[in-house]
């Protein structure tokens, strides 16, 4: 059985975002979210947007809204793009990417949870014309080492539109320390706001501005003990955060697990500096920033070392970062791209893997 190349869906070598001449275009595109605002829900709409902008009409459905769509669902011309629950469809599908957004890990989501997704890989993984897709090279390697899951490609995701707006108006005065995102656990911020505390201290100038709710808010309101340039701000939507993001100096994250990290080019995007976790994906999105723009802190998360690191990038100058390679655009045409691809490897690789698509004259 061959070994399935990971296709690249970063087009450093071609940056267009104009449709290809000839091959197979989709006469639709329909891709499932998630129940909640943000994660896969703004995933899909996202990448919606960008089939929009490529003249394919698009639909955003909720999981288990697919399998009552069985025609749409067969239809070789219909592009599906299938997260979570909705993989359970694959069987019935042609023209299809279950997309796996991260590793599934038991400790965070528990066990049963964590055997529908592992269920949910393996039944994409044995369903003709469907191809088994993640967001990351880093997620790519761990399914196919730990789980032995076959991973036909890579696709990284889009980053919301908003941040792609130019020019960037970078406030005046940045003086931000900032995390966006859920507060759980599994995001190390626990660890993280001790050591951002310390930084607060040695540079009275900086505010600490802590966005998103979740879990962990408590418990992180008590280790910052009402510190006057400590805001919890709760949730916010894409463009406030952005506006967040123009005052921020420096953006900090500390999963070690994180799938892609798209909140690091967001902030990228709006000339923050970046500090993460020496390990998960984030590290393949700007491997030349690394040591400059982006600094690296050990997966240990020792308080000390972080401190030096935020102390580190307050003294770095950062720049606005071209991210119009995660454009919703160049996203929606990386889907196209790679079903096309999965039709001539099929055919010609002898793998036995009935072609993503077919025309409809040879479509039984």
């Amino acid at each position: 059985m061959r070994t399935p190349e990971i296709m690249s869906s970063s087009f450093e070598s071609n940056k267009s975002t104009t449709m290809p001449a000839g091959g197979w275009i989709p006469s639709k595109a329909i891709i499932t979210g998630g129940h909640e605002v943000g994660g896969l829900t703004s995933f899909a709409e996202s990448l919606s947007e960008g089939f929009t902008q490529l003249g394919i009409p698009s639909e955003v459905l909720q999981p288990m809204k697919i399998l009552p769509r069985l025609k749409e669902l067969r239809d070789p011309q219909v592009l599906k793009i299938l997260s979570t629950q909705a993989i359970f469809s694959a069987p019935f599908a042609r023209s299809a990417i279950c997309i796996t957004h991260g590793i599934p890990t038991a400790g965070v989501i528990g066990w049963k949870k964590f055997a529908g997704h592992l269920l949910a890989d393996f039944i994409a993984n044995h369903s003709n014309g469907v191809q088994l897709a993640t967001v990351s090279y880093y997620s790519a390697d761990l399914l196919r080492a730990v789980l032995g899951l076959r991973i036909d490609c890579v696709i990284h995701n889009p980053i919301r539109s908003c941040y792609l707006e130019t020019p960037v108006v970078r406030a005046s005065e940045c003086n931000l320390i900032t995390y966006a995102g859920r507060l759980h656990p599994v995001k190390n911020l626990h660890l993280l706001l001790p050591a951002i505390l310390d930084a607060l201290d040695r540079c009275p100038a900086m505010r600490a501005c802590i966005i998103g709710d979740g879990p962990e808010r408590a418990r992180l309101e008590a280790i910052a003990a009402a510190h006057p340039r400590v805001d919890f701000t709760g949730a916010m939507n894409a463009t406030a955060v952005r506006d967040r993001l123009r005052s921020t100096k420096l953006f900090i994250s500390g999963c070690t697990t994180e799938a892609l990290g798209i909140t690091y080019l967001e902030a990228l995007s709006q000339g923050c500096n970046v500090i993460m976790p020496a390990g998960g994906g984030g590290l393949e999105i700007a491997l030349e920033l690394i040591g400059g723009q982006i600094q690296l802190i050990p997966l240990s998360m020792e308080r000390e070392r972080i401190t030096k690191a935020i102390l580190h990038s307050l003294a770095f100058d950062g720049q606005v970062i071209d991210v119009s390679n995660y454009s919703p655009k160049s996203r929606a045409l990386a889907y196209i791209e790679a079903i096309r691809r999965f039709r001539l490897e099929s055919v010609s690789d002898g793998s036995g893997r009935t072609p993503a698509l077919t025309s409809p004259s040879q479509e039984a």
